[in-house]
């Protein structure tokens, strides 16, 4: 069994996806919560600041780890 799981998502109209170990995702989702915004918003926010040359996937995992590191 893969640590990772593949997640998909629609944002800004198009769907699209991203590979995740469950503790990243799960933070994802308390991380909406407390900003009372969507998953799916909250990945839009991160997809559209990341740097082109970089994934989805990475990107999320470093907002995540930045979210961490702020507590």
């Amino acid at each position: 069994m893969s640590l990772v799981r593949k997640h998909s998502v629609s944002i800004r109209g198009h769907r699209t996806s991203f590979s995740l170990e469950k503790q990243f995702h799960d933070d994802l989702v308390v991380i909406a919560d407390k900003r009372h915004v969507t998953l799916a918003a909250l990945i839009a926010e991160v997809d559209a600041a990341r740097p082109r040359e970089a994934n989805l996937s990475s990107s999320l995992r470093l907002f995540v780890l930045e979210w961490a590191k702020q507590r």
